[in-house]
């Protein structure tokens, strides 16, 4: 599924959706370690995606196959980035739950490797996401980030993402405290 290299290293990320990842078992399963490989390393660096400890793969792939479950019921969209072939970023939103919250949906992960970082990944990863979240009719797209991601929070913000809530000091990493900050993408105002 993913191309062929013909001359040399690739500049720009290609973006898989759940079906292009799922319909090649081994692409699928390379995906899931590939996948834990990257949020692991994230967390052990500090990075704030909702562990304090590196997941278990038992975890991530848990996790996965919770999201393509809901992309398979139409309640979810999963996109992964390779650069020269190699898995550098995964991100994943689903649609809330409550029958009151079901035209919305949370932009719950965007995981980038650290060693693609400054690369776009992060920028593909999350427009893709927009574009499914458009496309399945999602009225407001939200996220919530810790309050020190500064990069992240800039490239939300240049996606079109606005602040609507913070709550001060909420995320405890040991002694550490982070701002909890909201942002909501809401497409009815767009038209």
């Amino acid at each position: 599924m993913l191309p062929t290299m013909t001359s040399g290293v690739t500049t720009e990320p290609v973006v898989l959706d759940a079906v292009q990842l799922t319909s090649d078992p081994e692409l699928e399963i390379r995906f899931t370690e590939s996948a834990h490989q990257i949020l692991a390393d994230l967390v052990s660096g500090g990075a704030s995606l909702g562990w304090v400890e590196p997941p278990s793969r038992d975890e991530v792939a848990g996790l996965l196959g919770h999201v393509v479950s809901a992309v398979e019921a139409g309640d979810a969209a999963l996109r992964a980035a390779y650069l020269d072939r190699q898995l550098v970023g995964l991100g994943y939103w689903l649609r809330y739950a409550r029958p009151t919250h079901r035209p919305h949906a949370d932009l719950e992960k965007i995981a980038v490797d650290a060693a693609a970082h400054g690369r776009g990944v992060g920028r593909v990863l999350t427009a893709a996401l927009i574009a499914d979240a458009r496309e399945a009719g999602i009225e407001v797209l939200t996220l919530d980030a810790r309050g020190d991601n500064t990069n992240a929070l800039h490239l939300y913000r240049s996606l079109g993402f606005t602040e609507y809530g913070r709550l001060p000091d909420f995320v405890a990493v040991g002694e550490h405290r982070y701002d909890k900050v909201f942002y909501m993408l809401d497409f009815r105002q767009q038209g």
